[in-house]
């Protein structure tokens, strides 16, 4: 069973290599990233200090 699924993981492999499958979730970001966390923490620490 083992030498099947080497197979079936290097089949799929090269097919993947010759024809990749698009998978929107690979290339777009989800939810805010770093850059708004540190914008966000910038607007409260100045709320606070006034």
């Amino acid at each position: 069973m083992a030498i099947w699924n080497q197979l079936t993981h290097a089949a799929s492999a090269f097919r993947e290599f010759l024809a990749p499958t698009y998978r929107p979730e690979r290339h777009y970001m989800r939810g805010p990233g770093p850059a708004c966390a540190r914008r966000e923490q910038k607007l409260q620490t100045r709320v606070t200090l006034h």
